[in-house]
């Protein structure tokens, strides 16, 4: 029976069924910023839990931090406290930190494509509603709360409820002046800002293949705002190329298997 590409994600990272019928579900990649995460350390502190797997966080800092000053003390006191809040739990938990000094922070959701940590196939969750961002790169990725944070941290899981799948396809090529965005906004004019909820969309079709990766990024981004819970696209070899080589892609040696991969998720021809 064919199976697209969320049921083969899914069904790869399930861990069991629980009782009120919600998945316990596998959390491949996790992102933490300054904003979300503060309580959910707290949280851990007061368990006396640790995080689960560190190797799998990753964090930035992108909601508050100053844009026109790279060094602390910032001028807003909150920025500040907030900002050395996040460098002293990822210190003390163990957690790979993009700061302002390494030259790779960012905003959370372009970080992870940049560094190779976005990879299609996976299970990605982070403490914002636009993590279906990475869905471009046929990940399955959600927006989650402070409260699941701290689930993914202390487990590497969290509980959700299956969605349906929504197939969305667009053919042909836009005319000058019409961009990704655009396609997003009338996607969400047609089906209605609640026309998603319960479903992840799945962009397919000509136009969505010739898009670039970052045009892919616009559209999974914009998914939330017509209520899906994520969005995603299937792999391609533009996907493989914008990964080759970056910091956290698999090496040389790991490439062609890695590939083969990701190939064998995408979704299955109806």
């Amino acid at each position: 029976m064919a199976k697209n590409l969320f049921q083969k994600v899914w069904n790869a990272h399930a861990v069991r069924v629980l009782a009120n019928g919600q998945t316990q579900l596998l959390i491949g990649t996790h992102l933490i910023h300054e904003v979300t995460s503060p309580q959910a350390f707290g949280m851990l502190r007061d368990l006396g839990i640790k995080v689960k797997y560190p190797e799998r966080t990753f964090a930035t800092v992108d909601h508050i931090v100053p844009t026109d000053q790279r060094e602390q003390p910032f001028s807003d006191p909150l920025a500040d406290a907030m900002i050395k809040e996040l460098a002293k739990n990822v210190e003390e938990f163990g957690i790979t930190y993009f700061d302002l000094s390494t030259g790779k922070q960012g905003i959370v959701h372009v970080v992870g494509p940049e560094q190779g940590i976005t990879q299609p196939g996976t299970t990605i969750a982070c403490g914002d509603s636009h993590t279906s961002t990475h869905g471009a790169f046929g990940a399955i990725a959600f927006g989650i709360g402070t409260t699941q944070v701290r689930d993914v941290l202390a487990t590497q899981t969290i509980a959700l409820g299956k969605l349906r799948v929504r197939r969305i396809n667009v053919e042909g090529s836009l005319r000058p002046g019409v961009y990704a965005k655009d396609v997003a906004l009338h996607i969400i004019a047609l089906l209605g800002a609640k026309g998603g909820i319960g479903y992840a969309y799945e962009y397919g079709g000509s136009l969505f293949e010739s898009f670039s990766m970052e045009e892919r990024m616009t559209v999974c981004n914009m998914a939330i705002e017509g209520g899906a819970r994520c969005g995603y696209v299937n792999p391609d070899q533009k996907t493989f190329d914008y990964l080759k080589g970056r910091p956290y892609a698999p090496s040389d040696d790991e490439w062609s298997s890695a590939v083969d991969k990701w190939k064998s998720i995408a979704s299955d021809p109806d």
